[in-house]
């Protein structure tokens, strides 16, 4: 029995990976629902630090960073660099197919969706937490990983660390975008297979 348990357990842990690439032998997942914009007038100017509205105009020309962090399991971990030039630069550290740097390049149609796939979470300014202990998180699962996604350019730095245990339910659209963002790019095959 226990072992059953621990089976079980385990095979939940393992489970919640970032959704990052569909495996080589299947097609890649539909993309998340774009967020709704409000047919209401436009909210009052968003406090320092707070999240942008979902119809934030996207801020093109910024280079964005995104980096995954370990869960309990064989989460890929790894960074990844877009440019606006339609430069990459990928780091796998662990779990991933290619570990170390490797350059790529993006058209100029993928470094859009992209950065379109992300922008109603970018902060209007500074950095945003979602992670256990800070008010952005309510209930938290554990052992689950977490990504951090920094905007640089010329509006100034940005940056959203994102703990995809916080709010299963309420983040769920959040954390859709956010684990998806990377199928847009072309490093399916530097990632590798996830579980």
């Amino acid at each position: 029995m226990r072992l059953l348990v621990a089976l079980v357990f385990g095979g939940s842990m393992l489970g919640g990976c970032i959704p990052q690439v569909a495996p080589p032998d299947r097609p890649m997942r539909p993309a998340p629902a774009p967020p709704a914009v409000p047919s209401r007038p436009a909210p009052p100017p968003v406090a320092a630090g707070a999240l942008a509205p979902p119809a934030v105009p996207i801020v093109r020309g910024e280079m964005i960073r995104y980096a995954t962090s370990p869960c309990f399991g064989a989460c890929p971990v790894y960074t990844v660099t877009v440019r606006p030039d339609g430069t990459g630069t990928f780091e796998g550290q662990r779990f991933t197919a290619v570990s170390g740097a490797r350059d790529f390049r993006v058209t100029p149609a993928q470094y859009t969706a992209f950065l379109t796939r992300l922008a109603p979470y970018r902060p209007r300014s500074g950095t945003v937490r979602y992670a256990p202990g800070e008010p952005t998180c309510g209930q938290a699962a554990t052992d689950m990983p977490s990504v951090e996604v920094q905007w640089d350019g010329k509006a100034g730095h940005r940056a959203l660390s994102f703990y995809f245990g916080c709010d299963r339910e309420r983040n769920r659209m959040m954390a859709d975008a956010l684990g998806s963002a990377p199928d847009l790019l072309p490093i399916a095959g530097l990632i590798g297979a996830r579980p």
